[in-house]
């Protein structure tokens, strides 16, 4: 039996965001473990589904029973709130266990913030390190940011990161007061969105007109000088 790992759109409908195939599977699926039933239930609906005929569980501690359907013989669907299962995401430990009691994973086609991220900064793509989420507590984060752009400027190394959008503001100005003036660093926000905005700035250029990030969904990428 196959767990099929299910990207969610960040922005638009079903449609919009998977290919004919991918929503052709997701339509055969009779059981779904989700991060949040009621966002998953829209999206379903919007796949063309029928939820209320659906078997959909809320991913928890008890990774183990959420394999059940596979065990009985019926593929499983796994998605994430938004964009791709399984990175940054609770659905890594659903993924590991089903790899361990021998299922088969297969990943479906669909948007991930984190590579159109990269794709539309222009910051090195050869070498690039998604590190999820910083520290909190303020010098904890500002400690974080200085080993990141160390390594970004010893192995030219695009470094990726998220918060939660509450913080963003806070995590941009920890970035601009610690980072050297030559590192680049671009905010990707509301992608797919017709809000989306996509900026790139050196820190210097960043702190003389800083644009606001506001609560919303957004990826900071950054990327040192080598001769910083």
């Amino acid at each position: 039996m196959i767990l099929y790992a299910i990207p969610t759109p960040l922005g638009g409908t079903a449609a919009e965001a998977l290919p004919p195939a991918a929503l052709q599977t997701v339509r055969s699926l009779k059981d779904f473990v989700v991060e949040n039933a009621k966002s998953a239930r829209a999206f379903l609906n919007d796949a063309g589904c029928q939820p209320r005929e659906l078997s959909i569980v809320e991913i928890g501690d008890e990774i183990e029973i959420l394999l059940t359907p596979l065990r009985q013989g019926r593929a499983l669907g796994l998605l994430s709130e938004a964009g791709c299962p399984a990175i940054a995401d609770p659905g890594a430990a659903l993924v590991e266990a089903a790899h361990r009691e021998g299922f088969r994973v297969v990943p479906l086609v669909g948007p991930s913030s984190i590579t159109l991220a990269l794709m539309a900064s222009g910051l090195e793509g050869q070498r690039f390190a998604f590190c999820g989420y910083l520290p909190r507590e303020s010098a904890q984060r500002k400690s974080r940011i200085r080993e990141l752009e160390s390594r970004s400027r010893r192995e030219n190394e695009t470094e990726i990161f998220i918060e939660t959008p509450y913080r963003n503001e806070a995590l941009l100005e920890a970035i601009l007061s610690t980072c050297s003036s030559s590192t680049l660093v671009c905010v990707a926000a509301d992608l797919t969105l017709p809000t989306e905005t996509i900026v790139l700035k050196s820190i210097a250029e960043w702190r003389r007109k800083a644009a606001p990030v506001g609560r919303r969904p957004a990826v900071f990428l950054l990327l040192a000088d080598s001769a910083g």
